[in-house]
């Protein structure tokens, strides 16, 4: 499924003033720009969904790894939840899977703008939003989770990382929605890709900021594919299901 969304980023001036003793001069510019998103995605409606039914939907945002990025939507199928729906029809929540396009990476207002549209046009319970990726996605899913917490409910960033300024920031910034995020990070203890110490600085980062429900889950002989093991646990969405976002 492919559908443009249009987002206004800025507008647009420029003014200056001038100190009287040197050369030094502030300023200040606007700029206006419209970003267009054109994105593929895979869109999973659980067993017994109705539009128009009083019924809300959790919902899990599903970023992939690099190898899925291109034109042929499908391939975001590879692994993750929407893998895993073909064998469980029955799984009980929406599932969104956007894919990223041939050499790029997650972006931030694209994936907020795709949400937006999809939880205006399904039934969606906005209390019990999640985000979870891998690899790439996982990522993604710590930057996007950690910069935009009063989205979501719960994330599970998948062996993946992220920049310690976007905790501190946030921790100022979002300072109660971030600390009542739910964190659940899992890594292989052997990864050669992507090293484990990078989910363990993101999730100790966070506990010096005052998260509190925030954990990582080490597989002690796995390598980078860490996935298979978290995503196949049923322990991960009954954890999700256990976490609301008061709007």
């Amino acid at each position: 499924m492919r559908r443009p969304i249009y987002l206004l980023v800025a507008s647009a001036w420029l003014a200056f003033t001038a100190h009287a003793e040197t050369n030094q001069m502030a300023k200040h510019f606007q700029f206006k720009k419209t970003l267009t998103v054109d994105l593929n995605y895979l869109l999973f409606l659980p067993k017994g969904y109705q539009a128009k039914a009083e019924k809300r939907w959790p919902l899990i945002l599903f970023l992939h790894g690099s190898g899925e990025r291109g034109t042929n939507v499908w391939k975001v199928a590879t692994h993750g939840p929407p893998k895993n729906v073909a064998e469980n029809p029955d799984f009980p929540f929406i599932i969104l899977s956007p894919q990223c396009p041939e050499g790029e990476h997650w972006s931030n207002d694209e994936l907020l703008a795709l949400l937006e549209e999809i939880t205006r046009d399904y039934a969606v319970d906005t209390e019990r939003i999640y985000l979870t990726g891998l690899s790439m996605g996982g990522y993604g899913a710590w930057n996007l989770g950690i910069s935009y917490p009063e989205k979501f409910a719960a994330i599970a960033p998948i062996c993946g990382g992220g920049e310690l300024i976007t905790v501190i920031l946030s921790s100022r910034d979002k300072a109660p929605a971030l600390k009542s995020l739910g964190v659940w990070a899992f890594h292989g203890g052997k990864d050669p890709v992507v090293p484990v110490e990078e989910s363990q600085r993101m999730v100790n980062a966070l506990k010096k900021v005052g998260v509190k429900d925030v954990k990582l889950t080490i597989y002690p002989e796995v390598q980078h594919n860490s996935w298979t093991e978290a995503y196949k646990d049923p322990e991960l969405y009954k954890w999700l299901l256990e976490h609301r976002r008061n709007k």
